[in-house]
């Protein structure tokens, strides 16, 4: 694999005098089991005590997509001494634990938001997607998949959907059995950028890298008939690197995507609403119940759909309560640590001298 490095990872790499050679990017990862690049170079890699005991969160572990300055030990294994600073990630509320979060891959420069045409189109989804990348500086591109499945006009209709509720999208329509539309995806793709695949379980992810492979490298598996859900395939994060050098990641298929605490993203995805808050009476609206507010107005007149409106709002509670989490974790994290380092101080004065 070719190393063009990132400005802001060559910029660090340099301010730090840290060589191209001792830099390798984390391509697989297996719990805390990781395989990193460097050129050619594939190795098993370990992380140092440091970076596990130093470690606030899980988001500060290693990534798919990361790069990293590492020890080799021998031909086969490493060491993995710093995980550079990040440009963008991948992250979601981490599933049955309040406050934290999961990683899900870094330094990516462009998400591919792949739904089904038939089962799994959801434009609320497609919302949710929409949020957790531009909350982790990463451009999204809407996929329908699976388009051999319904009728063109159907297909036709859905895009016209998603542009309505979602302005100034990227879409993609493409099919996996027909290899139609294949070639508007390839046609993205750059040389030494990054891209991942986001979605559910049986839209067709592993499938498109398998096309854009020319090989089977992924098992893949399709959408249940009589659940409507996707099937599990993907268990683990890989990188690939493409003919033309350009790099996709593919991710598990997760059906819980919580949003996390930026609230610059859900302005972003739902920008409509954003566009209307100027022309709302009062500065602090929360668009709920206020007299003279223009996002409810809109949704009255037919300008602003309901649907979107009414995902908005859930989204937007679930931000603040996930800020809300957080800022009570810190604190009763700070009254522990208060709680040690008063503990010790007695120990200290107590013992004898």
């Amino acid at each position: 694999m070719k190393q063009q490095l990132p400005v802001s990872i060559e910029n660090y790499s340099k301010e730090n005098n840290i060589s191209t050679a001792e830099l390798a990017r984390v391509i697989t990862v297996h719990k805390e089991r990781y395989i990193i690049q460097s050129g050619n170079s594939v190795l098993k890699a370990e992380i140092t005590g440091n970076i596990r005991f130093t470690a606030q969160s899980a988001a500060d572990f290693p990534t798919v997509g990361d790069w990293v300055r590492f020890m080799p030990m021998d031909d086969e294994n490493a060491i993995i001494l710093e995980v550079l600073p990040r440009f963008s990630k991948l992250e979601r509320q981490a599933v049955g634990k309040y406050g934290d979060v999961q990683l899900i891959a870094a330094n990516v420069d462009v998400a591919f938001i792949v739904q089904a045409v038939g089962h799994d189109f959801n434009p609320n989804r497609l919302e949710r997607y929409l949020a957790v990348c531009y909350a982790g500086n990463i451009q999204p591109v809407l996929v329908l998949s699976k388009t051999d499945l319904v009728e063109e006009s159907e297909c036709e209709q859905l895009i016209e959907e998603v542009k309505k509720r979602i302005k100034n999208s990227k879409i993609i329509a493409l099919s996996n059995a027909t290899k139609e539309g294949l070639d508007l995806l390839k046609n993205k793709l750059e040389a030494f950028k990054t891209y991942c695949f986001l979605g559910s379980s049986g839209v067709g992810k592993s499938t498109i890298i398998n096309n854009l492979l020319n090989k089977e490298v992924l098992e893949t598996r399709s959408i249940s008939e009589s659940t409507s859900k996707g099937r599990h395939t993907t268990s683990h994060r890989e990188l690939f690197v493409l003919e033309n050098e350009s790099i996709v990641i593919d991710t598990p298929g997760m059906r819980e995507l919580g949003v996390t605490d930026s609230a610059d993203a859900l302005e972003m995805t739902f920008d409509a609403i954003s566009d209307l808050t100027s022309d709302c009476k009062f500065s602090d609206c929360s668009h709920t119940n206020e007299t003279g507010c223009a996002v409810l107005a809109a949704v009255e007149s037919g300008e602003l759909s309901q649907d979107a409106y009414e995902n908005y709002l859930k989204l937007k509670r679930e931000q603040e309560h996930f800020s809300s989490t957080v800022y009570e974790k810190r604190q009763r994290d700070k009254e522990f640590g208060k709680m040690i380092k008063s503990v010790l101080k007695e120990k200290k004065r107590s013992k004898p001298q």
